[in-house]
């Protein structure tokens, strides 16, 4: 389904807002009205209902047939093939330079598409761009200000340097929600996402940073909704030891994309997983085994860091 022709500028590059949908019956309208809402001129929607279960593909579909002519929507409904699969699907089919990545649980704040847009034009080395969110609960309550400081705990100061960036992406990710604006030619290097992985951002985000490719602006860019079926946040100790082992492989995987400091950087995160997966399965030797490598490990990449810096200030 389509709507009018937006078109699309030097100045005001098509966006496209990617949306894989799945069982979010609650909340997918205001995922939807929300990228309306914003007053970025040239956008589409590209949404694909994943499976779902639930009547979410017939609030799209009812919500579509308001506002077609709105905005351009190009909406697809399919059996489940898993978020990564879905995403690549959604970047296949956008027509936009720009691919804001959406969720149909979270939804977009006013202005965060023209503030990501414009940090892309003016800093054509980055192919991506990533902001800060605000947290709600299933109401939409706000309940942080900053899904990365009061969530994540993260310190956004990081954020304000490659290194810092690199550092981050690594060993204290603290990207809640759909907080990105991608080049779509980014993907073309780096793949676009893993299939066969559950969860798939931090390996794509890896991917990215390996590149220098990420950038960061301190604008709240999105709303983060934290409910009882995040996937991310489960408490099922089964499927928490599944995701972090998938994580664990995906920091071994990736390491060597990596120069030094950054590659046993990441090989100290590799192993301060694999202690988190030990203490769910309560399994003290190798707790205390991961435990001394990640220490070992970290001490050993802030050395050859502070000799790279001598390095360059030698040079």
């Amino acid at each position: 389904m389509a709507g009018e022709v937006v078109t699309s500028t030097l100045a005001t590059p098509l966006v496209s807002v990617l949306i894989p949908a799945y069982n979010h019956e609650r909340f997918i309208q205001r995922c939807l009205d929300s990228v309306l809402e914003d007053p970025y001129p040239a956008k589409e929607i590209v949404i694909i209902d994943d499976g779902s279960t639930d009547s979410t593909g017939e609030r799209i579909a009812e919500w579509v047939g308001k506002h077609t002519g709105e905005i351009p929507i190009e909406y697809i409904r399919r059996p489940n093939k898993g978020v990564a699969a879905t995403l690549n699907e959604l970047a296949a089919r956008a027509r936009g330079d720009f691919l804001r990545l959406g969720a149909s649980d979270d939804y977009l704040l006013p202005g965060g598409l023209e503030a990501q847009v414009r940090y892309l034009l003016t800093h054509t080395s980055k192919w991506a761009v990533i902001g800060d969110s605000v947290v709600v609960d299933q109401d939409g309550t706000q309940t942080h200000r900053s899904g990365m400081r009061d969530l994540h705990g993260a310190n956004k100061r990081l954020y304000s340097s490659e290194d810092g960036i690199r550092q981050a992406v690594i060993s204290q990710w603290a990207i809640g929600g759909p907080v990105a604006l991608i080049r779509k030619r980014a993907l073309e290097t780096i793949a676009g996402w893993s299939d066969f992985l559950c969860i798939d951002d931090w390996d794509f985000f890896l991917r990215l940073a390996a590149h220098d490719a990420i950038g960061f602006i301190d604008v709240r860019v999105c709303a983060y909704r934290i409910h009882g079926s995040n996937m991310s946040r489960t408490r099922d100790t089964r499927t928490r030891i599944l995701n972090l082992t998938e994580s664990h492989n995906v920091a071994v995987r990736r390491a060597a994309l990596f120069n030094e400091p950054y590659r046993t950087l990441l090989m100290a995160q590799s192993h301060f997983i694999g202690a988190k997966i030990a203490v769910l399965q309560r399994r003290g030797w190798p707790l205390a085994l991961h435990m001394l490598a990640y220490l070992s490990l970290l001490m050993l990449s802030k050395g050859r860091a502070r000799s790279a810096r001598r390095a360059m200030e030698q040079a």
